[in-house]
């Protein structure tokens, strides 16, 4: 997987979240919008237990496959944890908090595809 598409990797860390009881899960397509990477995927989290699950869970997944975070913010105050892969963020909210900084609403330009356990929505939606 180390020289896997972005959009594997998204998808890979996504399946990753729906184990660790992840809830609405969002790829949003960056590439053409932003320079910062090609994807986002966001998670929300019911606690900051399932949020320190869900974030070590991706980190040790991906770090057996060589893969390792350029940067992780957030560990210490477990409400929102970013995972930067280079081409995927990965943002793990506790749910209000997702709520309160929008990212969806921020990006709006962004395609978004919705994840749940049995596979990506079939077509992108824009909001």
């Amino acid at each position: 997987m180390k020289k896997a598409a972005a959009l594997d990797k998204a998808k890979f860390i996504a399946q990753l979240a729906v184990e660790k009881k992840g809830e609405d899960i969002v790829l949003m397509d960056m590439r053409g919008i932003s320079t910062m990477c090609d994807w986002f995927v966001l998670v929300s989290a019911s606690s900051s237990r399932r949020i320190n699950a869900i974030s070590n869970t991706i980190q040790r997944r991906l770090s057996k496959e060589h893969i390792f975070p350029l940067h992780v913010e957030g560990k210490h105050n477990s409400y929102w944890i970013l995972l930067d892969y280079g081409d995927v963020v990965v943002h793990v909210f506790y749910s209000q908090i997702r709520e309160f900084y929008g990212l969806e609403r921020l990006w709006s330009d962004a395609p978004i595809e919705r994840f749940d356990d049995k596979c990506l929505a079939k077509t992108s939606q824009k909001k």
